[in-house]
Formats: C-alpha cells, sequence, structure tokens
C-alpha cells in the first residue's frame, strides 16, 4: 500500500482549539520521563552536586526542543494519526488545530531551546546532542514508521541520548559513562516500543505504519527481540558498577529489575497476547525510574 493512499480527501472541519490541546501536542507523560533521564544524567555528571544553574537551563532547553519535536512529529502524522483510534482524537486529526499553526509553533519551540541550551550553558555539546537528538526523531524515525520494521531500533537512539544531554551539559564530553548512560536506555526501549506496537498493531496495520508486530503476525520474532534485549540488559546495566559510578546495593538491584523485565518478556514469548505485552510494558515502566534512581542514591553514597 502506497503512501498516497493513507491520505483523506478532505481535511476535517476545524474546530475551537484549546489550551489542553497544545498541552497535547508536547505529550508531557513522555516528556517527563525525558526530562527526568536528563536529570539523571546531570546529577551523574556532577557527582550528586550539580550547579542549580545547569540543572534548571539543562531541563528548560531539553524540555523545549522535546516540545518542538513532538509537535513536529504530529504535523507530519497527522493522516496516519487520523487512521488509529488512539491517535484520531489529536489536536491535528480532530479538526482543533490547523497545520500550518502546528508547524510552526514546533519549529519555534525547536529553535528557542536549541538557542537556549547553546547561550546558557558554558558546555556546547548539550545543544549539539539535543540538535541531532531532535534530527533523528523528527527526519529519520518519523518517515522510517511508513517504511521498515527497523524503526524502533532508529527510533531507540534518540529515545537514549537525553541523559547523555544532562551528562554533556555538565562535563562538556560524551566519555564511557555517558555511553554506558545512552546504553542502558537503548536497550530498555526495544521491548518498551515492541510492548506497545503489539498492543496496538492492528491500528498501525491500518495506517500503514510498518511496526514490527505488524509484520510478525505470529509474535515470533516479536517475543525473540523482547528477550534478546532484555537478557543483553542486564550485563549492560552493570557497566555504571564497573565504572565506578555506582557500588554493590546497585548491582545486586540491577541483576534484581533485570530479571524482573526478562521474566515478562519470557511470559510474553510463552503467550503473546496483548494482556502480556501489557505486563511487559508495566515492566518496562518500572524498570527505567528504579534503576535510574537505584544509580543515583548508591553511586551518592561512594562520592568523588
Amino acid at each position: 500500500m502506497k503512501a498516497a493512499t493513507l491520505l483523506p480527501t478532505s481535511a476535517p472541519p476545524l474546530a475551537a482549539a484549546r489550551p489542553a490541546d497544545y498541552l497535547e501536542l508536547i505529550r508531557p507523560k513522555v516528556s517527563l520521563l525525558v526530562l527526568f533521564t536528563v536529570a539523571a544524567g546531570v546529577y551523574l555528571a556532577a557527582l550528586g552536586s550539580p550547579d542549580p544553574g545547569v540543572l534548571l537551563h539543562a531541563l528548560l532547553g531539553t524540555a523545549l526542543v522535546a516540545a518542538g519535536a513532538s509537535s513536529l512529529n504530529q504535523f507530519l502524522e497527522r493522516h496516519t494519526d487520523a487512521l488509529m483510534t488512539r491517535t484520531e482524537n489529536r489536536p491535528l486529526p480532530g479538526g482543533r488545530l490547523q497545520p500550518a499553526v502546528v508547524l510552526v509553533l514546533g519549529t519555534m519551540l525547536t529553535i528557542t531551546g536549541l538557542a537556549y541550551l547553546t547561550l546558557t550553558l558554558k558546555q556546547p555539546t548539550a545543544a549539539l546532542v539535543a540538535g541531532f537528538t531532535f534530527a533523528t526523531y523528527v527526519f529519520l524515525y518519523t518517515p522510517l514508521k511508513r517504511r521498515t520494521p527497523l524503526n524502533t531500533l532508529v527510533g531507540a537512539v534518540p529515545g537514549a541520548l537525553p541523559p547523555v544531554i544532562g551528562w554533556t551539559a555538565v562535563r562538556g564530553t560524551i566519555d564511557a559513562e555517558a555511553i554506558a548512560l545512552f546504553l542502558i536506555v537503548f536497550l530498555w526501549q526495544v521491548p518498551h516500543f515492541l510492548a506497545i506496537a503489539w498492543i496496538y498493531r492492528d491500528q498501525y496495520a491500518q495506517a500503514g505504519m510498518l511496526m514490527l508486530p505488524v509484520v510478525d503476525r505470529e509474535g515470533t520474532r516479536t517475543s525473540r527481540q523482547m528477550v534478546r534485549y532484555c537478557l543483553a540488559l542486564i550485563p549492560v546495566s552493570l557497566l555504571p558498577a564497573l565504572l565506578g559510578m555506582a557500588g554493590p546495593i546497585y548491582i545486586i538491584g540491577a541483576v534484581l529489575l533485570g530479571l524482573f523485565f526478562l521474566r515478562s518478556s519470557f511470559g510474553f514469548a510463552r503467550n503473546s497476547s496483548t494482556g502480556q505485552a501489557r505486563r511487559v510494558l508495566r515492566a518496562s515502566l518500572v524498570y527505567l525510574p528504579a534503576l535510574l534512581l537505584l544509580l543515583l542514591l548508591d553511586g551518592l553514597t561512594i562520592g568523588p
């Protein structure tokens, strides 16, 4: 099916926009998790004693860039969003905001965020990483959703960069510790997003989105990827301890959390149902915040 066949023949009549519609453009729940990982990067890079100004500027600048990326993502996906029940009432397909308004708003938010990071932080690397994150998310990951099931792996790259933004805001370099944080979030995202894609696979198929569960109807490849990435996550999550960022408490907790996440993916492999996919999703939403909090708490007890 060609993408052109997905376009509606006419735009829906424009309804009155609400303040909540502008808030929905930035997807606040997603943004909160992004900003949490940015803050974790700042705290870990500063050994638990960050400059409040650096923390504030990194969070505010990243929030603006993330808001711009989310807005432009919805601008580019407005036609496919209209074909899925879970997204058909978003401001653009719902007809409450005009595409031109969202395009301008998203562009201005992104430019403002990147300029803010550049002007307020002494380390220019943070703005460069934020710009790369934005570009790969909007211009690479977003169009690839309609072209290849590998889009999840591509999308995991910008999704794993927020803690690197926080780290570079303090230190200005992408060193081994920053790479360890990136790898943890990168590996975590694959089972997390595959679970979401499985839950909504029929809607994705209707919209012409080539998520892996859309082409893998039996769930064999999907479950295999979930298990593999959860397995890889356990040793990779120990890298911070090997790099001196945390101690034995973190090691024990990381292994237990990894086994907890892995158990949910094994459950999906045994029974590839929507209910089990939701269990994987819930496990993923427990795993990452818990792991980062554990790293922060245990790492701060080690000190410089």
